[in-house]
């Protein structure tokens, strides 16, 4: 079997990820800020994404390299570029220097459109930096993700519980559970792909807009809600409060606000990955359904 090295292996996807490498067989070397409990075929690598030394230690005599570490939130655009710009640049010398030659980066569909946020701006930037280099790489751009184990979308499931949805302006969005993606990384890591840019989500046509979702949402934690949209301006106005109130742990920044107002991002359905290679296992409402659970059983509705 591989060995992988991942970045981001404490975070959302990365901890999927981890798991799903092990139940295959693979041995793990993940990056870490701080010490981990230990784990049975997994070598903490303690760095970060500006520290070499950790990083070549982390790729050395792996056979793939899983980029998933990345910054979703940042004061200012300085900040989106050391960590995803910067960040990728470094992960791709170590990875270049041990002579690794597979690489997954994980992006997001926000780099379509880097003119609307300093984050899509820092995504769509590390892809040019990863299209560049010689390796043998694969972009993989995710929509929304979700899942148990998921802290980012608590406030919506809170929400839906008291019968309302407040969302951005009417627009259309493809989304995915957290295992399905995961499995798609592992994938592209373990098997030849050529280089290419793919986009996947929970294969809904033309995704959900954000009223069917609010709905499903509210299905998943047993009440009606009620979808409210917000127009662009109120949204800047919530986003400015939240972080007077919440500071650097907000969840809404007027950067987050510009492509939160964006009327599309669904997925382009010529993008998908070759259904050879991976199809996605769990329907939306149903991993709704579990993310709620989660949530309940860990007490954070």
């Amino acid at each position: 079997m591989s060995t992988l090295a991942i970045t981001g292996g404490t975070g959302f996807v990365g901890k999927r990820a981890i798991d799903l490498a092990l139940a295959a067989g693979h041995s793990v070397r993940a990056l870490t800020r701080r010490p981990q409990p230990p784990r049975d075929s997994v070598t903490w690598i303690e760095g970060a994404l500006d520290t070499p030394q950790p990083l070549d230690q982390l790729v050395a005599g792996a056979n793939a390299v899983l980029h998933i570490a990345g910054v979703v939130n940042a004061p200012d655009r300085a900040g989106f570029a050391a960590g995803n710009i910067a960040g990728t640049q470094a992960v791709l010398d170590a990875t270049r220097s041990a002579g690794v030659r597979c690489f997954v980066h994980v992006s997001s569909l926000a780099a379509r459109e880097p003119l609307l946020s300093s984050y899509g701006w820092s995504k769509r930037e590390a892809e040019q930096v990863v299209e560049a280099s010689a390796l043998d790489w694969v972009i993989v751009r995710p929509p929304g993700i979700y899942g148990p184990g998921d802290l980012e979308m608590r406030d919506v499931f809170r929400m839906a519980r008291l019968g309302i949805a407040l969302l951005p302006p009417p627009a259309r969005g493809s989304w995915i559970e957290v295992g399905d993606i995961a499995a798609l990384l592992l994938a592209l890591a373990t098997a030849e792909s050529p280089r290419a840019i793919y986009e996947a989500d929970d294969g809904r046509p033309n995704g959900w807009s954000h009223a069917e979702l609010a709905r499903e949402i509210g299905i998943a934690v047993g009440r009606g809600v009620l979808p409210l949209s917000l127009p662009k301006p109120l949204l800047s106005l919530a986003a400015r409060a939240d972080r007077t109130l919440r500071g650097k742990g907000a969840k809404l920044t007027p950067d987050r606000v510009g492509y939160l107002c964006h009327p599309d991002w669904t997925i382009d359905p010529a993008k998908r990955p070759p259904s050879h290679l991976w199809q996605p296992r769990i329907a939306t409402p149903e991993g709704l359904a579990a993310t709620a659970a989660w949530y309940r059983a860990n007490g954070l509705l």
